[in-house]
């Protein structure tokens, strides 16, 4: 049986594996374009509808994991990030659309693409067949990147003030936000104890797999990826 210690934490191996793939997230030119505010908004507003999408299977996530969960506090935490994702983050897209034109049954009537479905679903089936900390493991990366990219956005590019994707980077940046990403890391180097070395494994391979499916998405924003017939 392989247990994680305070120095050698379950989710420090996990973000240790996955460094090389984050890295070339941040480095992206959707994310860089972001950073400086260049990036032409039509590939934004492409990027929150789409966003959007993958949000409402996202959400379905915490509702599992409420399912899942077999204490009170567990219950609540899943509950609030469903609540989170299903008005702070879709209120953002909600805003950023309504601006330009695009009401909410455009944004409700947006198909995914096949990045985002063979995304949404990948983690659908294994949360629905697996674990908790399956589950977890397969919907960190989204958190915990997005923070990372929020607070490093935030702090190189200055002052936001009139920036066109401010508001984005600021929540995403928000201590609000980095405190469910840690509550999530700390369950799950919590659930990590006492597994075998074949489950951890399990774990490391869905977190491996959804953060390059979150290279993958940023990629398919950027280049206007869809169905191709």
């Amino acid at each position: 049986m392989v247990k994680s210690s305070q120095q050698d934490r379950f989710t420090r191996q996990l973000y240790d594996r996955v460094l090389q793939v984050w890295e070339h997230i941040h480095r992206h030119p959707f994310v860089q374009g972001i950073k400086d505010g260049s990036l032409p908004m039509e590939r934004f507003m492409f990027y929150m509808k789409q966003d959007y999408v993958f949000l409402k299977d996202y959400a379905k996530l915490f509702a599992l994991g409420a399912v899942k969960a077999e204490d009170t506090e567990t219950i609540k935490w899943f509950s609030g990030l469903l609540h989170e994702t299903l008005h702070t983050e879709m209120d953002l897209h909600r805003s950023y659309c309504k601006e330009i034109g695009i009401g909410e049954e455009e944004l409700e009537n947006e198909k995914a693409t096949p990045i985002n479905l063979a995304y949404t679903r990948y983690m659908l089936a294994t949360s629905q067949q697996g674990s908790l900390a399956e589950l977890v493991s397969c919907l960190l990366p989204c958190m915990w990147s997005y923070h990372e990219i929020g607070t490093m956005l935030k702090r190189e590019a200055g002052n936001l003030s009139g920036h066109p994707y401010g508001p984005w980077i600021e929540m995403y940046a928000s201590e609000d936000f980095g405190s469910l990403s840690r509550w999530l890391k700390d369950k799950l180097d919590e659930w990590a104890e006492g597994k075998t070395n074949q489950e951890l494994e399990a774990l490391q391979n869905h977190f491996l797999t959804t953060s390059r499916f979150e290279f993958m998405f940023w990629d398919m924003v950027y280049y206007g990826h869809e169905w191709p017939v």
